[in-house]
């Protein structure tokens, strides 16, 4: 089958791979109906995720149909249609029973390489570097999902493909920084980032009960969407100097809530741009740190910042002290999505949630890379590119 290849730093590819096949009695085949780009998969295909091999097939945000499935799988049949979580979860560990899916101790094929970047293995992801279990990505004709009454999730007559789509990931994790962050009625949330977790970050919060959401980004064309599609109020940080803005529209306090959807590779103005990338390239810090550090000196004390974006290893530059004595609770996770997907398909076939907006292009699977390309570069307005086997 042809499946969309990470061959090095900035080089995709497709290439043929061998066919997936059942390796336990939990497992499903699924049929690719669509995926899509993430950003995180930037923070591979930059090299600044360590543990990827060329060949490895990449993508972790998939819808597919049912094609095969083990004798143990009791709640799908051939010929469903299924939202994947990125993440895969066995049901059964201390983690999965408490609803903390990404940290699953059973998903993970490669236990001990988590150990010694993150002190302990998280669970399994699709796609997503062999530190978190070299699973095969969903960028590929057909996927092998593992422990698939537990990350497969039938989607429910009404829905399209595309809102479907971003159940996978986006949506979840958007939900899971707002609802682990502690969004309650009469709060203001600032976001930082407004790609698509951004947005459905800011629109959990709105539905969580937040009386102000405020998106922070600088492309002129997210922030636009974001206004138009989730309705939240935005600011551009090229603009303005976000910490005094953001003061002045909560009566001098700060926004209870921070999110920071942005991870590794944030952008900045000033000098802690240039320092930031110049740490970063030289490999004296592995991350950028940029939005996480504004979003603790933005948040009213006593307040909270989760952290969304996807980090990797080290930051320079934290502001601890800011951290400790404002009395803030910094929270991070990877998506717990097995616990959010069904409500979200629920609120997205109830017109509550939508997300097909997101997708502003489509490609077929041989189009990937440039389907990358546009997306890493931001260009014709990209937000999210679908991939698309079969067009």
């Amino acid at each position: 089958m042809k499946a969309l290849c990470w061959e090095g730093v900035n080089k995709l590819a497709v290439e043929r791979v061998p066919d997936p096949e059942l390796r336990n009695e939990q497992d499903i085949i699924v049929r690719l109906i669509a995926g899509t780009t993430c950003g995180s998969d930037l923070h591979l295909i930059g090299g600044y995720i360590p543990a990827m091999r060329a060949g490895d097939v990449i993508g972790h945000e998939f819808l597919g149909e049912v094609v095969e499935r083990g004798p143990r799988v009791r709640r799908h049949a051939v010929g469903d249609r299924v939202v994947v979580c990125s993440f895969v979860g066995c049901g059964r560990c201390w983690y999965c029973a408490n609803d903390l899916w990404s940290l699953c101790d059973n998903s993970n094929t490669n236990p001990g390489l988590g150990q010694a970047l993150f002190g302990h293995d998280t669970g399994g992801i699709f796609g997503y570097s062999h530190i978190m279990g070299g699973l095969r990505g969903s960028h590929a004709e057909y996927v092998r999902v593992p422990f698939a009454d537990y990350g497969a999730f039938p989607v429910p007559e009404g829905i399209d493909d595309t809102s479907a789509l971003f159940a996978s990931d986006s949506a979840p994790t958007g939900w899971m920084g707002a609802h682990l962050g502690g969004v309650g009625p009469g709060d203001v949330v600032a976001v930082w980032g407004s790609g698509a977790v951004g947005q459905m970050a800011a629109r959990a919060a709105m539905l969580l009960g937040a009386e102000r959401v405020i998106c922070i980004d600088r492309i002129p064309e997210r922030l636009a969407m974001t206004e138009r599609h989730i309705g939240c109020e935005t600011l551009d940080y090229t603009a303005t100097d976000i910490g005094p803005e953001l003061r002045e529209r909560t009566g001098g306090r700060g926004p209870d809530v921070c999110i920071e959807a942005v991870g590794m590779e944030a952008d900045s103005v000033g000098l802690s741009r240039l320092y930031d990338r110049a740490k970063q390239q030289l490999r004296l810090q592995t991350d950028r740190p940029t939005a996480v550090r504004q979003a603790i000196h933005a948040c009213r004390k006593g307040g909270t910042v989760f952290v969304l974006g996807v980090f990797g290893g080290l930051v320079d530059k934290f502001p601890l002290g800011a951290a400790m004595n404002k009395g803030l609770t910094v929270r991070g996770a990877q998506q717990h999505g097995q616990r959010y997907i069904p409500m979200l398909l629920s609120r997205i076939a109830a017109g509550e949630l939508k997300t097909s907006h997101l997708a502003t292009h489509t490609v077929t699977l041989d189009q990937g890379p440039k389907g990358y390309a546009m997306f890493k570069h931001k260009t014709e307005g990209c937000v999210r590119v679908v991939i698309r086997p079969g067009e």
